[in-house]
């Protein structure tokens, strides 16, 4: 019996359909879904999310949210959720140089360095995610 999961952004849908397992990355550790698991409501970290379906796996770089498991599906509602194969390498890399560039600037206020952080942060979090799925490709199991 499949789970069905939906993957939301304040953007857009970024993925609905039905799958095996989840495993999402709380912020104390890793969270596996399977189906029939007990009701949840917990805050997601930032890292990589992957969704496994026949025998497939498909990965997610995201940022922060939440995670509601219901009898019924799985809703991820994530800050950003970026599809592993769809990330723009020379995006993320110019993000990274960016975040660096207003770090080593210095703030005045701490909220500017809270930002700069968090933007550095999710710009390696797309860039390990990308590279190592684009290295290693689709797995199967």
């Amino acid at each position: 019996m499949p789970l069905h999961l939906e993957i939301v952004t304040p953007e857009r849908l970024a993925y609905e359909g039905e799958v095996d397992g989840v495993v999402c990355p709380g912020i104390e550790g890793e969270l596996g879904i399977l189906p029939h698991h007990a009701p949840l409501l917990t805050t997601l970290g930032v890292g990589e999310l992957r969704i496994r379906t026949r025998g497939q796996e498909e990965f997610f770089a995201i940022a922060g949210g939440f995670l509601q498991v219901r009898p019924d599906r799985v809703v991820v509602m994530a800050e950003t959720a970026d599809l592993a194969s769809e990330i723009d390498l020379e995006a993320a890399e110019r993000a990274r140089k960016d975040a660096e560039r207003a770090m080593a600037e210095g703030f005045t206020e701490p909220a500017d360095m809270a930002r700069a952080r968090a933007a550095m942060e999710r710009a390696l979090l797309r860039i390990r995610v990308a590279e190592r799925r684009h290295r290693e490709g689709p797995r199967s199991r």
